[in-house]
């Protein structure tokens, strides 16, 4: 599926859900996050939406769902990049992301029955709502080496990407996060 096509299957998908009126529950956000990993080309879990928190002190996962209960990020973070995107509501690609100082705590969580390898590559982009970050989307490529993890994020996917956040937002604002 394109990422065209994604963004305006997402944006059918959160219409409806909107005009329900009812609060958008994690697993609905959770098959949204599927959907985006197999427009962007990478696995499940490999799509992160965090949730700001805590009067917008902290960032907490909202998909992957196991990754709720592990922590929050503080968005005064110096190397979080999910905190850096917060703070400067600014898009972010790093196709060299395993040799960038970043915590590895998250990364350490198995997310499938093993293991799993370190981020390669991520594009990183807050999400709005009437112009306030209320969170952050994250596609991240994961192998044992870069190359191994695949082709880098181009600017045009980071753009796409930031398409996809307008409708995340939408979702995410509907959310009941603690």
């Amino acid at each position: 599926m394109s990422t065209e096509k994604l963004v305006a299957d997402l944006t059918k998908i959160v219409d409806e859900l909107v005009k329900s009126g009812d609060p958008v529950d994690i697993p609905t956000l959770g098959k949204l996050g599927q959907q985006i990993a197999k427009a962007f080309g990478v696995k499940g879990d490999e799509v992160a939406v965090l949730a700001m928190i805590f009067n917008d002190k902290f960032l907490k996962f909202v998909v992957p769902e196991k990754l709720q209960n592990i922590g929050t990020i503080p968005v005064t973070s110096t190397t979080a990049l999910a905190a850096r995107t917060a703070r400067d509501k600014r898009p972010e690609v790093i196709n060299n992301f395993a040799i960038a100082k970043h915590s590895t705590v998250f990364e350490a969580v198995p997310l499938t029955d093993q293991r799993g390898d370190p981020i390669q590559k991520i594009m990183s982009a807050p999400v709005l709502s009437d112009n306030k970050v209320i969170g952050v989307i994250q596609v991240s490529r994961k192998g044992k080496t870069q190359a191994a993890a695949g082709p880098d994020f181009t600017p045009k996917e980071l753009g796409d990407l930031v398409a996809v956040s307008v409708q995340i937002g939408r979702c995410l604002k509907l959310c009941p996060v603690t």
